[in-house]
């Protein structure tokens, strides 16, 4: 019999809402349908603002707290109504929300899109706000997508190195021999690496209006300023041990200008974006310089841009270098997925962090519980 759960998620890059149907009657989590939701350009808009300090954020946020449940109860509405499964047949769904701030510095994360609207509106149990029990227990809050990583990707032959690319960048560390049934119990390691397409998106958005850079086609088209790039490389962040976690709070648009105010040389905007797809490549190289994977799994809308993908291969020149495609599930859905199969451990009172990974004292059950009736 079928075990759907369903997967919502809302990155840093703002782009669309995804929701994603998973059936984990099998062994291997089957991903039955997924769709990109998109948000309003005043709704992205809003929370954009948001996640910036300003005034009146009690209101903002009140305001878009639903506002943004609701998008997520059509996203809802949306994948059933695609994949012809009503919402009595879903055990729950798990929600990350949108961070609007993430302060681990400060034991201290926010994501909006209250779970009490989403779970009235779709009449499905749903589970939510994953992050703040791993700080609670003295975590960073993230990365959370390890502990499925290892699950979903551990292989007893091969030492593999997951990277998933969405705003920011981070990495999950699987040995070989990893025992994929309880991967809390496994040697599992796995930290953020700093900006993944953040920065390109808003140096693109800033010099050409464009959401992104498709396909990475101009960064491609520039050069990589080395100056500028051992420039970034600067920031604290990038000399920090694990666990550690970042989000855009620090890497943003903001940051940029400052370091390019700072650089003291006019550089070409295709310059920048290049050099800006070269520090995403190059910081997850050095952050995980001490661990020599066979197999590089990407996952994440960057899997999707060629130009970073050829720079992935240049650095890991001594392993295969692939999407996750290649390995059952596509790239663009690993995150939405990850939260379905974190709300079914959380269902099933089963702890979903990893301390090694998020710094917690100890393996917790993540998130809150909220009942459909």
């Amino acid at each position: 019999m079928a075990e759907y759960y369903i997967g919502l998620m809302s990155g840093t890059s703002l782009d669309a809402l995804d929701a994603a149907l998973v059936d984990f009657s099998t062994p291997t989590p089957h991903l039955v349908c997924a769709i990109n939701y998109p948000l309003s350009a005043a709704l992205r808009g809003a929370i954009q603002t948001l996640c910036t300090p300003g005034d009146n954020e009690i209101e903002q946020l009140g305001r878009l707290d639903i506002q943004l449940a609701t998008s997520f109860a059509a996203a809802v509405k949306q994948l059933l109504e695609k994949s012809a499964i009503s919402p009595a047949q879903v055990h729950a769904i798990g929600s990350h929300g949108q961070t609007i701030r993430h302060r681990p510095d400060n034991h201290f994360t926010l994501q909006i899109g209250d779970p009490n609207t989403l779970a009235e509106l779709t009449g499905i149990t749903t589970v939510a706000d994953f992050r703040r029990r791993d700080m609670a227990a003295g975590g960073q809050g993230a990365p959370l997508a390890p502990a499925f990583h290892a699950a979903m990707f551990s292989s007893a032959s091969q030492s593999r190195l997951i990277i998933n690319i969405g705003g920011m960048a981070n990495v999950t560390l699987l040995p070989a021999q990893t025992p994929a049934p309880q991967p809390t119990e496994s040697p599992v390691t796995g930290f953020d690496t700093g900006p993944g397409n953040v920065l390109l998106d808003a140096w693109i958005q800033r010099h050409r209006q464009q959401a992104y850079d498709n396909d990475g086609q101009w960064a491609a088209a520039g050069s990589v300023h080395p100056q500028l790039l051992d420039s970034f490389l600067q920031d604290d962040f990038f000399s920090r041990q694990g666990p550690r976690s970042t989000g855009r709070e620090h890497f943003n648009l903001a940051w940029l200008e400052q370091q390019l105010e700072h650089f003291g040389q006019v550089v070409d905007p295709a310059d920048v974006q290049a050099t800006l797809s070269e520090l995403t490549a190059h910081s997850i190289q050095a952050a995980v310089s001490g661990y020599a994977p066979q197999e590089v799994v990407v996952c994440g809308g960057g899997a999707r841009n060629s130009d970073l993908m050829r720079r992935l291969a240049r650095q890991f020149q001594a392993a295969t270098v692939s999407s996750s495609d290649a390995y059952g599930l596509p790239a663009e859905w690993v995150e939405a997925v990850a939260f379905a199969w974190l709300a079914r451990e959380t269902i099933a009172h089963r702890p979903g962090n990893l301390p090694a990974v998020t710094g917690a004292r100890r393996p917790v059950v993540l998130g809150g519980i909220y009942p459909a009736n």
